[in-house]
């Protein structure tokens, strides 16, 4: 008997950080894989180089926008599953996605460009970084009124852009001398390597029991705080580092002394490190389900693991 041919997924933003581990995810787990781009597309350099190396590994190209509703109606009509990676000042361009799968009316699943911390969680985020989830929010209740089936994924701390720093601002590489802590270093968060973030989506994308639903990866290994992650590097490397306890109240004050984009990831710190918003239990929760118990036999990169990359 043949095998269930596996669901036609289209990717948008494909070339992008998470995009294109989205793709190399879909493609392992053996689906034919659309990538969604622009005409002028041809411009950049960059991105034509990655569209083709992903095109080589076994990805379709689809020309549309989101801007030419023919051309994108045209391209949902060959999928079944849509996956937007759409991110910053863009989140609500996803608005246009939204009316056209509601008109296509053939795709079976959306993933909206979430993959941080629980939007409807978030209503009593703090400026200026409640804007992303206000806009997120937005996103999520077109697609809930035009009765899309959907699944939302909550990544929590993308270890490359929080763990690799032993979550210092801005640092993406582990620090071997000193290292800011905040508090007490003891609020624990889940920190998950980009990669499993793209395969735990995937994994996602036809599984009846996500429908619907908000995933939340959550690696049990990876549940920890960062005292207990600088406590990982510092076995690694051999070494203690020097710390600096900040308080959430000199972390707020110095806000306003940066750029607006770092103020917002500050406020997601404070949400994070200070006040432990990402230490709570799944179970029980209505509309969200638990990634290890989903899926309890993929293996993940731990905290470990992915810290041992930079010994």
């Amino acid at each position: 008997m043949a095998a269930e041919a596996k669901d036609r997924v289209l990717i948008t933003g494909a070339t992008g950080y998470l995009g294109r581990r989205l793709v190399k995810a879909s493609l392992a787990l053996g689906h034919p894989t659309f990538l969604l781009f622009r005409p002028d597309t041809a411009s950049d350099l960059a991105r034509c180089q990655m569209l083709m190396e992903l095109k080589m590994e076994g990805a379709q190209l689809l020309q549309g926008s989101l801007d030419d509703r023919d051309s994108l109606i045209s391209a949902l009509k060959q999928v079944d599953v849509v996956v937007s990676t759409i991110a910053g000042d863009q989140i609500l361009q996803q608005l246009k996605l939204v009316e056209a799968i509601k008109e296509a009316g053939t795709i079976k699943r959306y993933l909206p460009s979430e993959f941080g911390m629980d939007v409807d969680r978030m209503h009593h985020a703090m400026p200026p970084g409640d804007r992303v989830f206000r806009e997120k929010r937005i996103v999520r209740r077109a697609i809930e009124e035009a009765g899309i089936p959907h699944t939302y994924i909550s990544a929590n701390c993308f270890a490359g852009i929080f763990l690799a720093g032993l979550a210092q601002l801005a640092i993406f590489m582990p620090p071997r001398d000193h290292v800011n802590v905040y508090g007490d270093g003891d609020k624990r968060c889940i920190w998950v390597a980009e990669e499993d973030v793209a395969m735990y989506s995937m994994l996602s994308v036809d599984d009846p029991r996500t429908l619907n639903k908000v995933v939340y990866l959550r690696p049990p290994a990876n549940i920890l705080s960062q005292m207990q992650v600088i406590e990982i590097w510092e076995r690694l490397i051999g070494r203690e580092l020097s710390k600096t306890f900040i308080s959430e109240d000199e972390w707020i004050s110095q806000m306003d002394k940066i750029p607006p984009f770092e103020q917002s990831a500050m406020a997601h710190f404070c949400h994070i490190y200070y006040r432990g918003e990402l230490d709570f239990e799944v179970e029980g929760l209505a509309h969200g389900v638990d990634s290890s118990e989903l899926y309890p036999h993929y293996k993940y990169v731990t905290a470990q693991e992915y810290l041992k990359r930079f010994v």
